[in-house]
């Protein structure tokens, strides 16, 4: 074993976070909770997996929930085609592996939603695997350790650090390997800012510490701007019953369900007569803003209650719902302004 991966796997045996899924390790705990930790913080993650883990213990359930019941438990993680995709290789390990998720990397990135980070992920945590999951904490503790200076958005960068971490990798350790070189990214070779370099097991072996270079890498290209929609969001309702709407089956929060909303600033007055509905009382919400990878949402918003729901009972694309059964339905946290 070499002795750089000797005193990394020291540093995370003293230093790991302690984390539910690395408690018991089994494919299906690492699977989801490598699925939900996709863009989502550790501490957000915690309480999201202990509930879904609750109501669908194993791969067998997961593959037999209906869309409503995993797109509750997903509500407020965002980004819902992780879920769709994590119940879609479900029904298919139940139907092609006989309900047993396959054991390498190369098996598991033929499953839906599973890419080759995760997949790589799955196989060396859950089955000794050894092959290294090079993500984005792995390309920054990469490019400092060696001071790379090329972008590492760009594929030669990932590519040359599976290459570096693959032959530092010990064959009897390969699943702590990887998580000490996630944790080493994440709580000490810190994006966006200052890296506690005297908390780091390579610091003496870390190229850009050396050289006082640890905040010119990783090269990253600048972001493009995200684009901003002005949008219109009516909770219309009637006595205890409340006025849904649901979104298209692809595009952003496909297939979920919404306060209906207008892009185009259209008038409260407007918006209910399109729908043959008569407003009792109009009064406006606080104004809200959500942010999505590429899209930012400003939006204004009005209570409307009216006389009637009767008129949009049967309307495509509309569900008039009882107040006392709103939790089920997945309404995304983007519209939690608007809330009861």
């Amino acid at each position: 074993m070499r002795e750089s991966t000797r005193l990394l796997l020291a540093w995370y045996d003293a230093e790991r976070r302690i984390l539910p899924w690395r408690e018991d390790p089994t494919p299906y705990h690492v699977w989801l909770s490598e699925i939900m930790l996709q863009q989502t913080r550790v501490e957000a993650v915690k309480d999201y997996y202990a509930r879904f883990l609750e109501a669908l213990p194993d791969v067998a359930a997961l593959a037999a929930a209906d869309e409503d019941t995993y797109l509750k438990l997903w509500e407020g993680l965002g980004y819902y085609s992780r879920v769709r995709n994590l119940h879609k290789a479900a029904v298919v390990i139940m139907e092609e592996y006989g309900g047993v998720i396959p054991g390498t990397a190369k098996e598991l990135q033929k499953l839906p939603g599973i890419g080759e980070y995760t997949a790589a992920a799955i196989a060396s945590i859950a089955f000794g695997e050894p092959v290294s999951s090079v993500d984005g904490n792995l390309l920054r503790v990469f490019a400092r350790r060696t001071l790379y200076r090329e972008s590492v958005k760009d594929p030669a960068a990932k590519k040359a650090a599976f290459a570096y971490f693959m032959e530092r990798m010990p064959e009897d350790r390969p699943g702590d390997y990887n998580q000490a070189l996630m944790d080493l990214g994440a709580t000490v070779c810190l994006p966006n800012g200052e890296p506690e370099c005297f908390r780091c097991p390579w610091a003496a072996l870390c190229e850009a510490h050396q050289q006082g270079a640890e905040l010119e890498v990783p090269v990253v290209p600048a972001k493009k701007a995200r684009r901003v929609e002005h949008r219109t969001v009516f909770r219309v309702h009637c006595g205890e019953e409340l006025l849904l709407a649901r979104r298209p089956d692809t595009g952003l929060l496909a297939g979920l369900y919404e306060f209906p909303n207008t892009e185009d600033g259209v008038s409260p007055e407007t918006f209910l007569k399109e729908l043959g509905l008569t407003a009792v009382s109009t009064f406006p919400l606080p104004a809200a803003k959500h942010i999505f990878t590429h899209v930012e949402w400003r939006m204004t918003g009005f209570d409307l209650e009216v006389e009637t729901l009767d008129p949009v009972r049967d309307t495509d694309g509309l569900f008039v719902v009882h107040l006392s059964e709103l939790e089920k339905y997945s309404i995304p946290s983007a519209f939690d302004a608007f809330k009861y």
